[in-house]
């Protein structure tokens, strides 16, 4: 297969959204160190309109992407890999305990700083495009089995992630938008119950649930999580009586390019940019930055494949078909890799300090990189092991 070849399989695969997120932070970063860096900053603060461009960036197209999530999560609930009990049960341990082991670490170096322990869930989230970009990278070496069951459990992980934000990240609630964010809502599912196919109508009122849950001190992204909830998923007929796209299956056909190839990087590229030069040395050596980047790589590998073990020993759950201990330590590795909702995350825990901004971005681009480093080299060797015996 030539150079072309190669390159055109790669952009056109599961790999193409985690190598894109990585451009955009690379970019960030060097931009960030560069005489470029205080346009970069300025522009990221502008403001344009009612809020900054950051704000835009992280309040509102953030908002797609969890609808995204939303809508992915719902269908993967009603008919995918998570319709079952049984196929729910390895993947939702492990996503319990890849979130409680980051947490404990976090918490264990943070003990005692009410302000640095607000982080406590930066490292409890993985990145699903960063972790399946790395294992498609990997190709055969990696079973496909595996490949759905990272893909199960980051999908309860995002869903862990929206439930932590909605109850630990919410302050000043107003009443009076809130009402009017659930009035929507109830707008939203009579909409559903008559069976409305025509997306639009939905659209429409998802801009106004956005603009009650932003002014409701609820964090506003989570409107697109409510919203995917109300989207119907039943297949509507033609008029010549064959069925057709769900709603639910149309509107995430129309974002799946969206939402990893413009929201994700773009949030990446907004908020990735750290100024290395000058920082001191207690900026690497500082409890949130060393609690962070452990909880990462530490954490999630003792969290994931710990429950897992525990899991299969008890008799719940049965390992993924052909997966072997280092396919699956070098998986639970790559679940360290938490860059978008744990940067996401972080900016919410530490809003107004951008001193701990900067070690929780330090923290965060660490321990995923050895994260992902660790586990592809876990699959790696392992595979060579396999080969040579």
């Amino acid at each position: 297969m030539g150079v072309r070849s190669k390159v055109a399989r790669l952009l056109s695969g599961e790999a193409a959204g985690g190598v894109v997120l990585i451009a955009a932070a690379a970019a960030a970063l060097i931009i960030a160190n560069s005489q470029f860096s205080n346009r970069y900053f300025e522009t990221v603060a502008y403001e344009l309109g009612p809020l900054t461009v950051g704000h835009w960036i992280n309040d509102a197209l953030m908002a797609i992407f969890f609808l995204f999530v939303g809508l992915e999560i719902k269908r993967e609930a009603l008919e995918g890999q998570l319709t079952t009990w049984s196929q729910r049960i390895l993947p939702g341990i492990a996503a319990l305990g890849g979130m409680a082991g980051p947490a404990l670490i976090y918490l264990a170096f943070n003990h005692g700083d009410p302000g640095a322990m607000r982080g406590w869930a930066i490292p409890t989230a993985t990145d699903i495009a960063f972790a399946l970009g790395v294992l498609a990278l990997l190709g055969e070496r990696v079973p496909p089995s595996l490949k759905l069951f990272l893909t199960a459990l980051a999908i309860i992980d995002d869903l862990g992630a929206v439930i932590i934000i909605a109850c630990f990240y919410t302050s000043g609630l107003s009443i009076v938008d809130f009402a009017g964010a659930a009035i929507v809502l109830c707008g939203m599912w009579l909409l559903n119950r008559r069976n409305v196919a025509t997306l639009w109508p939905y659209l429409i009122l998802g801009v106004v649930l956005w603009i009650f849950v932003y002014r409701s001190g609820i964090h506003a992204t989570l409107a697109g999580v409510a919203m995917a909830m109300m989207i119907p998923m039943r297949l509507s007929p033609t008029k010549g009586g064959e069925p057709r796209l769900s709603p639910l299956h149309r509107l995430e056909h129309s974002l799946h390019l969206v939402v990893p190839f413009a929201v994700v990087p773009l949030f990446g590229f907004a908020n990735a940019g750290v100024v290395l030069t000058g920082l001191s040395p207690s900026t690497f050596t500082a409890p949130i930055t060393l609690g962070i980047a452990v909880a990462l790589v530490v954490g999630k590998l003792a969290g994931v494949l710990g429950s897992s073990l525990l899991a299969v020993a008890c008799g719940w759950a049965q390992f993924p078909k052909g997966a072997r201990l280092h396919h699956f330590v070098g998986v639970a590795l790559l679940c360290g890799i938490g860059f978008t909702m744990s940067l996401f995350i972080g900016l919410l825990a530490f809003e107004s300090d951008p001193t701990l901004q900067t070690q929780m971005k330090v923290g965060i681009i660490a321990g995923s990189l050895v994260a992902a480093v660790a586990g592809s080299l876990m699959i790696l060797a392992g595979s060579r092991r396999s080969k040579s015996s």
